[in-house]
């Protein structure tokens, strides 16, 4: 069994992901996310919402609707151009998009494939009350575009100034022709994107900022930043002068977690011609006026959910760990009883549990750290539990917690253990597991 086949199998077995409508033999290209996917992806998307929009002075988020008026894929170019090749085997008659074959076979049967046909990855659908009367539109295929809708109202009700960012967490839909790799490639999935309006003269100094602040934001979540790199685009959209990829290089199949793009005046400027609303921007000091430029950030929360499971998956002869980031585990500690079935030792636990549960972390605004209480089977299956689910530390009330009031504080990726009495214990579990990050930024950020 490979690395990946290994991820699938944890992520549905401990509760991280799950096959959507599994019940009914599954739905390509859709996954739930259960109870602990669901506290790490919403950890993850807390650190990148708050680093965006508390560390940066000059960046505000929204939240987009999904449907939008069908015109806005028109300006965007998806319905002319958001297209893919697709193949058809004529022996097993199976599917394939034409960019992922090498040679004219089936990669199933070996049968002869069909010319490609060209066919529109956006996902359509209708609204409206009455059967005859309805109104055909599409399920959004990138989050961005709601950005520039708004781009003018940000403006008019913010005080901010060029240059600036407006981001957003949302989901996108794509009718893939063959999503694969698990959370790689689906057909629902969540987008994290930064759109940063600037002046056109200021563009390559604003690209490079991006480009380094995103990386060092990846670098300091997975477990071997050494992994993570850039990938040149070469061959660009009209509008683009630059686009770089920050990839997982370990990745046994797509790379490809966020893309930097040097957009230019193409967004607003569609938009405009297509609304006819003037969506320049004019200096309030000196008059001047232009259509801002654009450079965007665009990543895949569910991708970098994946990457990070890949990363941090690892195998002793005993055990296995996932050496997941405190910050981004779904459990920051789980609280032991040594012994489930004496009183006095369950009791003490529940108290060190209650008092460690009202821990907040500082990185995410107004949350409680989330913490696992488990009593069943013995200590040593407890702790291998927590240490393939990502636990960083397990904390073990045992008699001698009774006699001095310390208790075992055990390390997930060492295995090694030490005593911390229990009046220091929220403080040392806060400083391990909220880990604070220095940004490096450019001049003048």
């Amino acid at each position: 069994m490979d690395t990946m086949d290994k991820i699938v199998s944890l992520c549905k077995r401990r509760g991280f992901v799950f096959p959507g409508s599994e019940i009914y033999g599954g739905l390509q290209g859709f996954y739930d996310f259960g109870p602990l996917g669901v506290e790490m992806k919403n950890n993850l998307k807390s650190l990148w919402w708050n680093w965006m929009t508390r560390e940066h002075d000059n960046v505000v988020g929204i939240d987009g609707a999904i449907i939008t008026h069908p015109k806005v894929w028109d300006a965007s170019g998806h319905v002319q151009s958001f297209v893919d090749p697709l193949v058809e085997c004529k022996k097993c008659h199976h599917r394939f998009k034409a960019d992922d074959l090498n040679k004219n076979a089936c990669p199933d049967c070996g049968g002869l494939l069909t010319e490609p046909k060209m066919f529109n990855i956006l996902v359509p659908t209708q609204i409206g009350v009455v059967e005859d009367d309805k109104t055909n539109v599409y399920l959004r295929g990138e989050a961005c575009q709601t950005i520039y809708l708004d781009f003018k109202n940000v403006l008019n009700s913010s005080r901010l100034k060029i240059p600036f960012g407006i981001c957003q967490i949302g989901k996108a839909f794509r009718n893939e022709v063959t999503p694969k790799n698990f959370l790689f490639r689906q057909r629902e999935f969540e987008q994290w994107d930064l759109q940063w309006f600037c002046r056109p003269a200021e563009m390559e100094q604003w690209f490079e900022y991006w480009k380094a602040e995103r990386m060092h934001w990846y670098k300091s979540i997975f477990t071997h930043p050494e992994n993570l790199g850039f990938y040149e685009h070469e061959k660009l959209a009209h509008y683009a002068k630059k686009a770089f990829d920050i990839e997982y290089t370990a990745s046994p199949f797509g790379k490809e977690i966020e893309g930097i793009h040097w957009r230019g005046d193409w967004d607003l400027s569609r938009h405009s011609k297509f609304s006819g609303q003037d969506l320049s921007y004019t200096d309030s000091e000196t008059g001047e006026k232009f259509v801002p430029n654009i450079i965007e950030t665009s990543g895949g929360v569910d991708r970098t959910f994946l990457f990070l499971m890949l990363d941090a998956y690892t195998e002793e002869k005993d055990r296995i760990i996932l050496k997941l980031h405190p910050s981004i585990a779904p459990y920051k500690t789980a609280v032991f009883p040594l012994l489930a079935n004496k009183p006095d030792l369950v009791h003490k636990a529940r108290k060190v549990y209650e008092i460690l549960k009202g821990s907040h972390q500082s990185s995410v605004v107004g949350s409680q750290l989330n913490i696992a209480w488990d009593d069943r089977g013995n200590i040593g299956k407890r702790y291998y539990s927590q240490d393939e689910i990502g636990t960083p530390y397990c904390v073990t009330i045992d008699f001698q917690t009774l006699e001095d009031s310390t208790v075992t504080v055990r390390d997930r990726d060492t295995a090694k253990q030490e005593r911390v009495s229990i009046s220091e214990l929220k403080s040392y579990i806060v400083g391990k597991t909220v880990v604070p990050r220095k940004i490096e930024r450019m001049p003048g950020a």
